[in-house]
């Protein structure tokens, strides 16, 4: 059985609140094709407006599980949970995507890393890191600073984050 994180579990899946939780990437990843065509998007999150391949799409989510917990970030819409994103969970990275366009800047972002930054907690990290957030992308900035994490480093192109998990939990 594969664990992203030597010697932990990763749960099937994560509540996050009302009609929101994670759900354990399981393999099936041609749904979210679609996320990878927003050049906006993909701007933001790969500093490109190359839209993906589902080939392309697939080294991602694999090189993404190989390296964490990957999840996708699901809500609840008539009865049954559906994918409108995906996270993936590690001390050094926690690199999130809200792939359908309606959902973004409605605090969904923020409740998963909030979450995510509770289970680095739970598991004893002294600290967590985003590896980097490109200057211009002012929403994951926000999204992150809002969970407690800070600039930590400079980079070419944006900023290296980070959070001291000792304390208190965060409260949204």
């Amino acid at each position: 059985m594969k664990m992203a994180i030597p010697g932990v579990q990763q749960p099937d899946l994560l509540p996050i609140g009302q009609g929101l939780r994670l759900r354990k990437y399981d393999g099936v990843y041609a749904f979210a094709l679609p996320w990878y065509q927003d050049e906006d998007l993909l701007f933001l999150v790969d500093g490109k407006r190359t839209p993906y391949t589902l080939e392309k799409l697939g080294e991602m989510y694999t090189y993404l599980d190989r390296h964490g917990e990957l999840y996708w970030i699901e809500i609840l819409e008539g009865g049954a949970y559906r994918p409108i994103g995906d996270v993936t969970f590690s001390q050094e990275d926690m690199p999130i995507v809200i792939g359908e366009a309606q959902f973004r800047g409605k605090g969904i972002g923020r409740q998963v890393v909030s979450a995510l930054v509770e289970r680095g907690r739970a598991l004893g990290y002294e600290k967590m890191y985003v590896a980097e957030i490109y200057s211009y992308n002012e929403g994951s900035k926000r999204c992150f600073e809002h969970a407690g994490f800070h600039v930590v480093e400079q980079t070419k192109t944006g900023a290296r984050y980070a959070i001291e998990l000792g304390g208190r939990p965060f409260e949204a």
